[in-house]
């Protein structure tokens, strides 16, 4: 079965499912899936953040900090590295610098 699917998944999303040898732990549809879940996640979390930005919390970093902090509630449906990886698009994103998390 070959796989068409057009999504490329970067290598930093990758990287969390993968091990010491470059193995992925799950199937690329299922490692697709996620990638595409925290890809729309960090997108949908622009909007939000930008308003927190400009209304009520003028330091980027403590914005980024409570995204990750909401994401990795179990509510959330993602893992804390999907949690993490998300939150550093969403910097990406917005062009603002991703602070370092102490745990990641």
């Amino acid at each position: 079965m070959s796989d068409d699917n057009q999504i490329e998944v970067p290598a930093s999303f990758l990287a969390i499912y993968a091990d010491a040898r470059q193995r992925l732990s799950e199937p690329i549809g299922i490692v697709r899936a996620r990638y595409e879940l925290c890809e729309d996640l960090a997108t949908l979390l622009i909007e939000q953040a930008q308003r927190l930005h400009h209304v009520a919390v003028p330091s980027e970093d403590e914005i980024l900090h409570r995204c990750r902090d909401g994401l990795l509630t179990a509510e959330s449906g993602v893992s804390a590295a999907e949690a993490t990886w998300t939150v550093r698009r969403l910097a990406e994103l917005l062009n603002w610098r991703c602070p370092q998390f102490a745990d990641a």
